[in-house]
């Protein structure tokens, strides 16, 4: 090595080419590491001792060189070369104090390279060396360096934009980790200067602290007293997004909008991936992470918000279960102040609002309502256990409203406040709700309910003086509220549930002291709103609706009704005269008072109560219907007012039967003419004629037979009478109303549905089979159901045709809704009134397909309750697939992730078709290839992957399409490992969930590899597949990323080979995969090659040469699970094709061996060592000559090596070495022998019972090359039963070993040191047993030459050893030692 470096040293100044320079570094880099390994692990080596000063002193010298002359001048490949270098130089140096100084000196120069990714990996790593080193030989870096090295390390991290290469921030994270313990000291200080930095607006700045911020969290360097700030300043970029845009720059507005949502982007994933659970983050976090919750700013943030909080305070639940006392959460104020528990009720209650919606927000603010109670009220511990389990129920699995879950929830704050039963805790939690006014949009879900939990809470609190203090408020200053109807009509309404005496006394002084006329002229001018005769109406009819019945009744007539109808009838007065007020707003308030007026008298249910206002109502309703205009049905006012009228109608005193017709008489006549369709032509109003049978509705679908008959009745007459319908005069949304009808229950009724439909197309100017039809028509008397659908299906058969393209989804609407209504003949006419029109125009309707499909998506969740109806839906998604088969796959693909349970059954139905179901298969494989092509795995292709398994599991054949769409599903499995998808948002359309099933969060990896699993199924029904021998284990390696590869290599194994052309097919489309630009999905075609390249028939078949040359690359990788699939394919050629391995020796031999370099991961050294070992067994001594000695120098390296696995391959592979020597390497092979003889004795009793067999057979092998056969009689007692016993057997292989070769018995002891300090017990007493009897067979000569005081102390050491067996080992030893020693007069 000296005689080398003497060389380099005068070449260097000659080396002027760059590749010569680049050669120099390298060999520096080499002799740099081989020496630093020396100078620290100089023990363990079994040669005389080097002078390593001489040796540092040429790679001084040689580096100053290169530092000096080379360096400032050097290209970026040569730079790269130098930094490579750079590292394990500096580190060999450092262990010299005369060089640590310039050593040291040279790291600013590696930092400063730091530039470009391609080089800044080498810079970490070269780095990492240094710093390695330093800790060492514990030098203490100076403070300006550690500084600057710091802040490099920092930005490697922390990068924006631009992310960090991965291997370049774990290369930089071990940096972290070796300078902890001097970096804790500093940690205080880094939170400082990133404060400082933090008042820097710009949006750059904000990114990298933000990112800073993160990696400090993720490394556990956020202290309690100064790491508060750090999460702070995350939060407050949700505030300043919105601060920074109030006055914006008009010409850089757009820009700047979209740089503060970055900033914002960038705090939420913060926020998203913070883990509350890393050391020191519980006590930063809590409870001053509670401030966020109340603040509108922050709500945004607030669903990874309440996941933090969420797991701090489950993580305190575990900490109680499993000790006594908790240390972590105490509630205490610090330095913050903290929100009350009114505060949190508050502002939980109302974000809990959405989650009926679907909102996970919502659903986490009800979430952690759950498991706060003892935070909010202790009172509560008890209740919230049991009602907030039946609360959540709902969004867990059963159909909910809106109305239903708000319901719930203002109950669960009355019983709440009730348990509570604290007045001054009430009046508190009323205030917090008004705080909250301005947090939310008037017309949003959650300030509607914040109304209704306002007065709920009103209502619930005992201080009158209160009460009537805040509902004066309130009446006065409305604008408080947001939309000051909405607002105060739904406080009062809710109010008045427990106070209605309080309510309608300050009401009552309220409108005495309001004087409307002049308050409104105010307004004007001072720009005060206030209420308005109208709202005040409204606020009237909530009053009543809400109010206790029982008190309602007697106070109903003189403070409620008389002041409705006082407040009306100033509203139509001018001057003290009455007019008719045709004021839209009026009219519709004073309808809609009287509608709840009536609905809550009528919830009163008392028998006996006469309402004296009940004509003067009606006959007000009727004026508002008679007042309409007939040439136009845009007002809703005549609607509302017949709503208004149904519910008048019932109460009591009970109208007349004469009463009755004159009302029924009157509507009848303002609602059935029609005007002259010139007119409506002209206007514009042939829309809206449809609206004059949609008013009759209500009565069409009744539940009552006689209702029905009267309407059906009255629309024959129309649609049958001799008029002519203008151009666009549309039928298709009648149609849908009047056919499925002609099944209903009564003869008259099914006359008519059938005449009005008929009619329909006579209007529309169609003329039809008049005589068939009348035909049929005659037959719907008949009161056989079956008959009654026989004929229904004939007319619909006849018509359908005519039905205009463009009115189809009309059409369709309607029948849909008649699934859900309507009674069971009707529905079943509905449905195959539906799937008659379908397969008459289904071609036609490529226009109309995605809103047809939408609405058929919207009434699936309620159809699915209705089996019957349910199976219409499926049959007609099928009937347009069999027209429009991809828009529909497409359409159906977009439906969120997991497939809800409507999704799944559309997928199996449209499967279920033999017809189709092929042709459904090919289109899912062509949408998945084309979504695979750049190898990146997309949400689409997971949806293409759950459609496939809901296809295949309905049993449809693979046979034609298996060898695609298994490599395809291979693929999205390897792209996908890994990899986690956020949950797609819940579709718009409404969404019933079954009993026990739960909103699931999808995982990529599992539904990829679901499919291919019942893919394979399939396979093995239909053989081409076999079962794996890893049975159901296979899916679990195949979607680990740890174990991906071998559940690949099962799933090779699993290939049915007989089916060679099903194979072939499959291994010519995975090809692409060894040259792919994703990893993954190389590792996963490699794995998959290397089990099937041990196949001969697959060799004979297929051409694989091209496969051999592609293994052989990737066995050059630089990932050690692709370059360990390739070697173990290149072994695996020895079996499957022998011939091969001959013809591509030297290619295959080179990439094996060097998997023996790859010392990081034992299982490439393990798959290489197994490689070699098939290979060399088809080989001669001459086709491995050239190689011969590398492989025998590797492979003794590993006879040493804690996997079992890698230290019996080593063996046998040694063991295989030995016929091939040849005369060359036969003197070599018996000198590595003679090292390798002390690892064989000492492993005959290793922990693993095969090394010791295998290191039997390779002693039997080896012992000729030394000339001492004369020892197979004492290696024949390891053949026996029962093991001799260690000490027995060494001490008679060395006695016959002294007789024949003193030197080898010399080497023995010289070589046995290394193994005293083995990890394994009986290694150590084996060597200490094995040096007893070589110390007690030497020959005196050999006896002087013993080093007995480094002896002596080994032997001292491993007498204080934990195992016995060693102790008594090293006693006999020493005691043996101290014997031989006087035997030769050798002082000890």
């Amino acid at each position: 090595m000296m005689m080398t470096l003497l060389t380099m040293q005068t070449m260097l100044r000659l080396a002027e080419d760059e590749r010569m320079k680049g050669t120099f570094c390298i060999a520096l880099e080499k002799f740099s590491k081989a020496i630093y390994k020396y100078v620290n692990h100089w023990r363990d080596f079994p040669y005389p001792r080097l002078d390593a000063n001489r040796l540092s002193d040429k790679i001084f010298m040689l580096f100053r060189y290169i530092m000096e002359k080379w360096a400032p001048l050097a290209s970026p490949m040569q730079t790269l070369s130098i930094v490579k270098d750079h590292g394990p130089t500096v580190s060999l140096l450092l262990h010299r104090e005369d060089f640590r100084g310039y050593a040291l000196g040279q790291v600013p120069w590696l930092l400063n390279q730091y530039k470009d990714k391609e080089i800044d990996f080498h810079v970490t790593q070269s780095l990492k060396q240094i710093l390695t080193a330093a800790v060492l030989y514990d030098i203490g870096l100076p403070r300006s360096l550690r500084r600057s090295i710091f802040i490099n390390l920092l930005q490697q991290i922390c990068r924006a934009p631009e992310p960090p290469v991965k291997e370049n921030e774990m290369e930089a994270s071990s940096c972290f980790l070796i300078l902890e313990p001097r970096l804790r000291d500093h940690i205080i200080s880094i939170e400082r200067t990133v404060k400082i930095v933090m008042g820097d607006l710009s949006t750059k700045v904000r990114n990298s602290v933000l990112l800073l911020i993160q990696t400090m969290c993720e490394k556990s360097y956020i202290e309690a007293r100064e790491g508060w700030p750090l999460i702070d300043y995350v939060f407050s970029q949700f505030a300043t997004l919105n601060r920074n845009l109030e006055k914006p720059v008009k010409t850089n507005f757009h820009e700047n909008e979209k740089e503060e949502e970055s900033v914002r982007e960038t705090s939420l994933e913060v926020l998203k991936t913070l883990d509350p659970l890393v050391i020191g983050m519980p006590q930063v976090l809590w409870p001053r992470i509670l401030t966020f919750v109340v603040p509108a700013e922050y709500t945004e943030a607030l669903e990874p918000l309440f996941s933090i909080i969420r797991i701090l305070i489950m993580a305190e639940e575990k900490k109680k279960h499993s000790a006594k006392e908790s240390t972590a959460l105490v509630i205490s104020t610090g330095a913050v102040k903290l929100p009350s528990p009114q505060q949190l009720l508050a502002r939980l209650l109302v974000i809990s609002m959405p989650a009926s919606l679907g909102e996970l927000r919502g659903a986490g603010a009800i979430g952690l309502l759950k498991i706060l109670p003892e935070i909010i009220h202790p009172k509560l511990v008890d209740l919230w256990k049991t009602r907030l389990p039946e609360l959540l129920q709902p969004l867990e699995g059963k159909n909910i409203s809106t109305v239903l879950w708000e319901t719930m929830l203002l109950q669960l704050l009355k019983e709440s406040l009730w348990k509570i039963s604290d007045v001054a805790w009430t009046i508190q939690l009323t205030q917090d709700f008004k705080q909250q006014m301005g947090s939310y949009s008037n017309n949003s879900t959650e300030k509607k309910f914040l109304w209704k939990a306002l007065g709920t809470t009103l209502a619930c609190c005992q201080d009158s003086d209160f009460v009537n203090s805040q509902i004066k408020e309130f009446l006065t200053a409305p604008n408080q509220l947001g939309d000051q109807r909405q607002g105060i009509t739904s406080i009062l309404g809710y109010c008045a549930e427990n106070h209605l005496d309080i309510v309608l006394k300050v009401f009552k002084t309220f409108q005495n002291q309001e004087k409307f006329f002049m308050n409104q002229c105010k307004s004007l001018f001072s720009g005060k709103k206030s209420l308005t005769k109208t709202d005040v109406m409204v606020i009237y009819g909530a009053v009543a609706l809400h109010a206790p019945k029982k008190q309602l009744l007697s106070r109903l007539n003189q403070d409620i009704i008389s002041q409705v109808l006082f407040l009306h009838g100033q509203c139509s007065q001018v001057l003290g005269m009455s007019v008719m007020n045709k004021d839209m707003d009026l009219q519709m308030s004073f309808t809609r008072s009287i509608t709840e007026i009536g609905i809550a008298v009528q919830d009163a249910e008392d028998q006996g109560f006469q309402f004296s206002y009940k004509e003067m109502l009606i006959v007000y309703m009727l004026d508002f219907i008679r007042d309409e205009p007939l040439d136009s049905l845009a007002s809703p006012i005549r609607w509302k007012a017949l709503i208004a009228i149904r519910y008048l109608s019932k109460l009591k005193p009970q109208l007349s039967l004469q009463d009755h017709l004159n009302i029924l008489e009157e509507n009848i006549r303002r609602l059935l003419p029609l005007p002259p369709l010139e007119n409506l032509k002209s206007e514009g109003q042939t829309d809206k004629d449809k609206e004059h049978i949609q008013l009759l509705r209500m009565w069409l679908v009744s539940q009552k037979e006689w209702e029905r008959e009267r309407a059906f009745q009255i629309t024959a007459k129309v649609l049958t009478n001799d008029i002519e319908a203008p151009g666009n005069f549309k039928i298709g949304s009648l149609l849908g109303l009047l056919a499925p009808h002609s099944c209903d229950t009564l003869p008259t009724i099914r006359q008519a549905a059938a005449s009005s439909t008929i009619g329909l197309f006579y209007i529309k100017g169609i003329h039809l089979e008049v005589e068939r039809l009348q035909g049929l028509q005659e037959g719907l008397e008949s009161d056989d159901v079956q008959v009654q659908i026989k004929i229904s299906s004939k007319i619909a058969k006849i018509v359908s045709k005519f039905i205009p393209n463009e009115e189809i989804l009309m059409f369709l609407e309607e029948m849909l809704d008649g699934l859900e209504s309507l009674n069971p003949t009707c529905t079943k006419a509905c449905g195959i009134w539906m799937i008659t029109v379908l397969k008459q125009q289904g071609a036609d309707l490529e226009d109309q397909l995605l809103e047809i499909l939408g609405t058929i998506y919207h009434h699936m969740p309620v159809l699915r309750q209705k089996e019957e109806s349910f199976q219409f839906i499926l049959e007609a998604i099928s009937q347009i697939a069999s027209f429009h088969m991809d828009t529909v796959v497409v359409n159906l693909l977009q439906k969120p992730l997991p497939f809800d349970g409507d999704t799944k059954t559309l997928w199996k139905a449209l499967a279920e078709k033999p017809a189709s179901s092929g042709k459904l298969l090919q289109a899912l494989i062509d949408k998945l290839e084309t979504e695979l092509e750049d190898d990146i795995a997309r949400v689409e292709a997971i949806s293409v992957a759950c459609a496939t398994y809901e296809v295949i599991s309905m049993g449809t054949s693979v046979t034609g399409l298996y060898p695609e769409l298994f490599t395809l599903l291979l693929k999205l499995v390897s792209c996908t490992l890994g990899q986690k998808m956020p949950t797609c948002p819940w579709s718009h359309r409404r969404h019933v969930m079954q009993q026990g099933e739960q909103q699931q969060i999808p995982d990529p990896c599992r539904l990829s590899t679901a499919t291919l699993k019942c893919l394979q199924a399939q396979a093995m029904r239909e053989g081409l597949a076999k079962e794996s021998d890893e049975g159901d284990n296979l899916w679990t390696l195949l979607s680990s990323p740890s174990t991906h590869h071998i559940g690949v290599c099962s799933l090779a194994r699993s290939m049915a080979v007989w089916q060679h052309g099903v194979i072939l097919d499959i291994m010519e489309q995975l090809l692409s995969s060894l040259t792919s630009s994703s990893e993954n999905y190389r590792i996963t075609g490699a794995a998959f090659f290397s089990e099937l390249m041990k196949e001969p028939i697959l060799w004979k078949h297929g051409n694989l040469r091209n496969l051999l040359i592609l293994m052989d690359q990737s066995a050059w990788d630089s990932n050690a699970t692709l370059r360990q699939m390739a070697i173990r394919g290149l072994g695996n050629t020895a079996s499957g094709a022998p011939h091969k391995v001959k013809k591509h020796k030297q290619l295959m031999l080179e990439s094996i061996i060097r998997g023996l370099y790859h010392l990081a991961r034992t299982e490439v050294v393990c798959e290489s060592l197994k490689a070699l070992k098939k290979i060399l067994e088809l080989l001669t001594d001459r086709d491995v000559s050239f190689y011969f000695k590398e492989i025998v120098l590797q492979t003794r390296t590993f006879f040493e090596d804690e996997q079992d696995d890698v230290r019996l391959t080593a063996i046998f592979l040694f063991e295989d070495l030995a016929p091939l020597t040849g005369r060359r390497w036969k003197i070599f092979f018996a000198e590595e022998i003679k090292k390798s003889l002390i690892s064989f004795l000492l492993h005959l009793w290793d922990p693993n019972p095969k090394i010791g067999v295998a290191c039997r057979d390779v002693l039997m092998v080896c012992i000729p090359f030394l000339g001492l056969q004369d020892l197979y009689g004492v290696l024949d007692r390891l053949l026996d039963q029962d093991l001799p016993r260690a000490r027995d057997f060494y001490s008679q292989f060395c006695v016959k070993l002294a007789k024949k070769n003193q030197e080898i018995l010399w080497i023995r002891h010289t070589h046995s040191f290394t193994f005293f300090t083995s990890t394994w017990e009986v290694i150590r007493s084996a060597a200490v047993k094995l040096t007893d009897a070589v110390v007690l067979n030497l020959t005196s000569q050999y006896v002087e030459l013993l080093d007995r005081d480094q002896l002596t102390t080994r032997l001292q050491a491993l007498r204080q050893d934990p195992c016995i067996s060693v102790q008594r080992a090293a006693e006999a030893a020493l005691q043996t030692l101290l014997r031989r020693c006087k035997e030769t007069s050798i002082p000890l």
